[in-house]
């Protein structure tokens, strides 16, 4: 359709006023063309979505996920970060095909969008990255994605993802003209080396250099856990930050996930570069890695995001689930008033466009940005009465709220019910592959 009109909603604008309106927002050929009030339809092409009882607001932003893993979910439960990558995630990982491949990032897809999430950042694994794009284009989701990047000799790495520096550079470089700006620049390439602890020096310092040569993003793990901090000392000789700060991975183009066991040294290094920081709550708990300081990060002017990182870790992408622990998990600490629901709302939505380089296209309901934008029901018993939208959305609303989608001005999801996938056939086939994997594995 040329026009879609979510009509009749309460709308959170995540401008710079945060302004909360009535009325309708309308988008023509993908842009974004009023913000409030009664809109009248240009053309006769046009798509009208009810929106009543409905908050409408910015798509969520998840900048750390990977739909590579969705297919083991609860297969990695109760382990610690190291011992989660090598005798599951990894192993699993090497045992993915190409279909297996489509199968996991088609669930995840299907899954982010009904959930309200309309952008990602996600990494991949060593191979089969082409499927995950194209899964992405099909289900009509806007996601920066990159193959990991994995060179470094370590016999707890399987043979299947263990690449050389040369080929992991040339593959990734690869990708990036086969998919950056694919799908009407709604797909976009971000080097994505796994971490410090699985790549080589010298991996490390050329993504840094192409990156900015190439105006590419990069999107990495760091400081995630203490063994792993302590195993990146007894190898570098420097804690995560400074190391990736030295090799050329800090700067606004640079998503780090996790960041939660930092030296001072570390938080100025992250402040003064504008290194984003995407902050992954279920997942930091779920695998005992800690909690991030992140009021403090915030305070100290470090940009941050919020994602769900992946479901053998959560085990779910939902990003209501993590703007609500964002925001009550710094309370005990830190009091009642910390990050508070507007802040929050503002990390899942505009943190994440910051990260992922679209903050003047997409993260806030203006007009003359894309149409990524999101309805979500507030009338259910859980939320009823509503007494602020900033506090339903954060406090109360589930994924399973989101009624309608749109991204890019498209409309993937009405009434609850995605248009993109058949996601009957998509979680038949999620089963099958999950079982092939696991089996071959076994």
């Amino acid at each position: 359709m040329s026009e879609v009109i979510l009509r009749g909603g309460t709308i959170l604008t995540i401008d710079p006023e945060a302004r909360v309106l009535a009325g309708d927002v309308a988008a023509r050929d993908g842009v974004i063309v009023q913000v409030g009030g009664e809109y009248t339809p240009q053309t006769r092409d046009y798509e009208l979505l009810d929106c009543a009882g409905c908050v409408v607001m910015p798509g969520l932003v998840q900048a750390h996920v990977h739909t590579c893993q969705t297919l083991a979910r609860g297969r990695a439960d109760d382990l610690e970060l190291l011992d989660w990558l090598k005798t599951v995630v990894w192993p699993y990982e090497a045992a993915l095909d190409p279909a297996a491949m489509r199968a996991s990032a088609e669930l995840a897809c299907a899954e982010l969008l009904l959930g309200g999430t309309t952008a990602i950042l996600d990494m991949g694994t060593v191979h089969h990255t082409d499927e995950v794009f194209a899964a992405a284009e099909r289900a009509g989701l806007r996601a920066t994605i990159g193959k990991a990047m994995m060179d470094h000799r370590d016999d707890a790495i399987p043979a299947g993802l263990r690449e050389g520096t040369v080929a992991s550079l040339r593959e990734a470089d690869r990708l990036a003209d086969r998919w950056h700006g694919a799908a009407g620049g709604r797909l976009r390439y971000a080097y994505a080396p796994r971490f410090a602890l699985s790549c080589s020096d010298e991996l490390l310092r050329e993504v840094g250099q192409r990156a900015r040569s190439r105006a590419l993003r990069v999107h990495t793990h760091s400081s995630e856990n203490r063994g792993e901090i302590a195993a990146v000392r007894a190898r570098f000789g420097q804690d995560n930050v400074v190391y990736l700060h030295d090799a050329g991975l800090t700067g606004d183009h640079v998503t780090l996930a996790h960041c939660i066991h930092l030296t001072d040294e570390e938080r100025a290094l992250l402040a003064s570069t504008g290194t984003h920081v995407a902050h992954c709550p279920s997942s930091n708990l779920k695998l005992a890695s800690g909690v991030a300081a992140i009021p403090e990060l915030a305070a100290q002017g470090v940009p941050v995001a919020i994602g769900a990182d992946g479901p053998p870790c959560n085990n779910n992408l939902d990003g209501f689930l993590e703007m609500r622990l964002t925001a009550i998990l710094h309370k005990p600490r830190l009091g009642p008033r910390t990050l508070p629901a507007p802040e929050v709302v503002r990390m899942a939505t505009m943190g994440g466009a910051r990260a992922l380089g679209l903050a003047d296209q997409i993260g806030s309901l203006e007009v003359g940005k894309r149409a990524d934008v999101i309805a979500v029901a507030i009338d259910g018993l859980h939320v009823t009465p509503t007494a602020s939208p900033w506090s339903a959305i954060v406090y109360a609303a589930r994924a399973t709220d989101v009624r309608h989608v749109a991204v890019d001005g498209a409309v993937v999801v009405r009434d609850r019910r995605l248009l993109t996938l058949d996601v009957a056939q998509v979680v038949r086939d999620a089963r099958v592959q999950a079982d092939r994997v696991f089996a071959r594995m076994a």
